[in-house]
């Protein structure tokens, strides 16, 4: 190994550590905790070392988001391949989304409340963020419905998870009713 790829490899190992230590900070306090002077401390490097990775927070949480993107992609695909017909593939990707909205919610945050300063629903979307898309069409499009653009309905009903997953997180929704939302998500939304 050359010295260049050394240094490589130990500049990605500090990235996945900052990114890493985010996250779990904003995990446990919040991410008005998450400031770069504590991620110094934490990581145990100075903080113009973590400059040289990140320009400041905003990239940071642009980082958390991209890494948050593939583990949902990933999620959803592994419980709707699991599923048996279209309702129940429907049924998994929301139980599953909002699932992993309860479980990571400063990950959800990155990923859908905070600028990371990634662009979203453009031509340059960073892969991560289309393919989490993907992973949601690839189950819904099948029930949208005769003359339903695919696209479209997997929006209104993401649109509907989210608002599902903010509001239950918000405790404005009785969680005990979890089961029975996503029953009646599916079942008027989803064409089967």
């Amino acid at each position: 190994m050359s010295v260049q790829e050394r240094k490589q490899r130990e500049r990605a190992e500090r990235e996945r550590l900052i990114v890493a230590t985010a996250r779990e900070l904003a995990e446990q306090q919040g991410w008005d905790a998450v400031t770069t002077r504590r991620l110094a401390e934490r990581i145990e490097y100075s903080q113009p070392v973590l400059y040289s990775h990140f320009r400041g927070k905003r990239e940071i949480i642009g980082a958390v988001a991209l890494e948050g993107a593939a583990e949902l992609a990933a999620a959803v695909r592994s419980a709707t391949s699991a599923a048996d017909g279209p309702r129940e593939r429907a049924a998994a990707l929301a139980r599953t989304y909002l699932d992993f909205a309860a479980r990571h919610p400063a990950v959800y945050d990155a990923l859908f409340q905070l600028d990371g300063g990634l662009a979203y629903a453009q031509e340059d979307t960073p892969e991560p963020l289309k393919d989490a898309f993907a992973a949601l069409l690839e189950s819904l499009a099948e029930v949208a419905g005769d003359g339903v653009h695919p696209g479209l309905f997997t929006e209104v009903f993401w649109a509907s998870l989210h608002g599902l997953a903010t509001l239950t997180r918000a405790r404005r929704l009785l969680p005990e009713d979890a089961a029975q939302r996503v029953e009646l998500l599916v079942d008027r939304l989803a064409v089967v």
